[in-house]
């Protein structure tokens, strides 16, 4: 059954013969505002990067899959930390029982950091950290490595996820308030522009917020208000925007409606181009370019017939290829399951190269350009996102929406919505709700797994990393950290050195809870 309207409540017209509603100019391809992409020849002249996401178990078992996507064709590197590690607990502690190397690669120390980019060059692989709450200390660890390895830190290139502001709102591995969270953010930001050039110091997230229920119209709405948030915050830390908005990066989700999802990219460059230049006053063209890592939508894996989650990706990453993206991961087949297995990983990537060499999308820039539904969604998504941001301007800017609650309902209702649309098959999901065989609940497909012994072995691992190390070296550099902390200096120098003479992730992050506290969320009603 044909639909009246799309997920964000955008009225469909059964034919358009027209570009519909408000005109925006759209530009050049690589010029202000960014409609048509970031670069003048886009894929033409080089693809996007093919960044799967990776990361279980232990350092050591990471590195293997990691260097097995390398082998395969896989451009830059993309880091899954565990639960305990995005929460800032050591492995042996309390809080990480039961979670150790599960959804992701337990890091404990600078030994952990070195054992994961074992035999990976790092001055020309790009690497992508998905960390927040504790993404200064990681980016440390990995900064020491490089250290070690005598690569100049201008040689490093990569992003760190450090949005701790879509934790709040999608997530929850948030652990301090807002207001020294911000302050972490703005110190990486600061640090990075000056030792770390080539560094993306944060990549806004509204991928997570789109797998917490949000509608494409949110997605765009939510995560550009944070956008401006940190803006701000880096503006009143006393930085030049224009030093700072160039290494900015977005993080996107591609969902299933092809055509609103690459409507959605080329909104999200218009709006972000004009609220760099208009209202934060950035100059440098670089600082008006929403550049953007793109992930396949998670959530609308189904453990039913896992091998229609192949169909999904695909079309997936083709929304995210014709929108352009500028990096990519796509899912395995199996995600809805487990962790992916190395043939389901390969397959997600096999994807993207087919794409990107043999679907022909590639050969020309914003192939989709003139047409007249894909420019009248780009239009209505603007005028629609326009608003909404307006209005959590109106609730103070972001961090004021997420600490009312009133950004978190807003996800809610729309989460709640489309399980209701499910549950009552007006939204179809092949294999689940429609089309269902008799025990297809049941997966035949072979999965990831993360031995149990994992925990006690990487516990131990860092109880031994702990005795082998100087202690009181370890205890005047936490010290540091903790005068720091307590003051206004920047942390990032004080965490490199922490992590490089032995301090624990735990253990820097502890010093951080005791002079920050812990952040408790409001409650939200659906």
């Amino acid at each position: 059954m044909a639909r009246n309207e799309n997920d964000s409540g955008i009225p469909l017209r059964p034919v358009y013969d027209r570009v519909e509603g408000t005109a925006h100019e759209t530009g050049e391809p690589g010029t202000f505002p960014f409609v048509r992409g970031v670069r003048k020849d886009m894929y033409r002249g080089r693809l996007w990067t093919k960044r799967q996401y990776a990361g279980f178990a232990t350092a050591a078992e990471s590195n293997a899959r990691y260097r097995y996507l390398l082998e395969r064709g896989t451009t830059g590197l993309s880091v899954a930390f565990d639960l305990p590690t995005q929460l800032g607990y050591d492995s042996d502690a309390l809080q990480a029982r039961g979670e150790v190397g599960k959804v992701g690669v337990a890091i404990d120390s600078v030994a952990d950091m070195e054992t994961l980019f074992d035999q990976i060059p790092l001055d020309r692989v790009t690497v992508s950290m998905t960390i927040n709450a504790p993404a200064s200390i990681i980016l440390s660890m990995l900064l020491a490595v490089a250290r070690r390895r005598g690569i100049p830190f201008e040689k490093l290139g990569g992003t760190i996820q450090n949005d701790v502001l879509k934790e709040y709102v999608a997530r929850g591995t948030y652990i301090y308030p807002p207001e020294p969270s911000m302050r972490l953010v703005t110190d990486v930001m600061s640090y990075c522009a000056r030792e770390v050039p080539q560094w993306n110091t944060i990549s806004i997230s509204g991928y997570h917020i789109r797998e917490a229920g949000s509608t494409a119209l949110e997605e765009i709405a939510f995560t550009l208000s944070n956008g401006k948030a940190y803006l701000r915050a880096a503006r009143d830390a006393g930085m030049d925007l224009d030093a700072i908005a160039p290494r900015i990066s977005f993080f996107w989700n591609a969902h299933n409606d092809l055509f609103e999802e690459v409507a959605k990219f080329r909104a999200a460059r218009y709006l972000w181009a004009h609220i760099t230049r208009d209202e934060f006053g950035c100059k440098d063209p670089r600082s008006h370019m929403l550049r953007f890592h793109t992930q396949t939508a998670g959530s609308t894996l189904t453990a039913q017939e896992p091998e229609n989650n192949v169909v999904r990706v695909t079309l997936q990453a083709l929304a995210a290829v014709l929108g352009g993206t500028q990096s990519l991961h796509t899912n395995g087949k199996d995600e809805a399951l487990a962790l992916p297995t190395a043939e389901a990983a390969k397959l997600a990537l096999r994807t993207q190269q087919i794409i990107g060499y043999e679907s022909g999308v590639t050969d020309v820039v914003d192939p989709l350009a003139g047409s007249y539904y894909v420019e009248t969604l780009t239009n209505d998504l603007i005028e629609r996102a326009q608003a909404l941001i307006r209005e959590v301007d109106d609730l103070g800017g972001s961090i004021a929406a997420i600490e009312s609650g009133w950004m978190q309902s807003r996800i809610a209702d729309s989460a709640y919505a489309t399980q209701r649309a499910i549950e009552s098959g007006e939204q179809v999901v092949v294999g689940v709700n429609k089309f269902v065989e008799p025990g297809n609940e049941k997966a035949t497909i072979p999965l990831q797994r993360v031995d149990e012994a994992v925990e006690h072995d990487q516990a131990r691992r860092v109880t031994a990393f702990r005795a082998s190390r100087d202690a009181a070296a370890v205890a005047q550099r936490l010290k540091r950290v903790r005068s720091a902390a307590e003051g206004r200096e920047n942390l990032m120098p004080f965490f490199i050195d922490a992590v490089d003479a032995g301090a624990t992730l735990g253990e820097v992050c502890n010093v951080l809870r005791e002079v920050f506290g812990v952040y408790h969320a409001p409650e939200v009603v659906a």
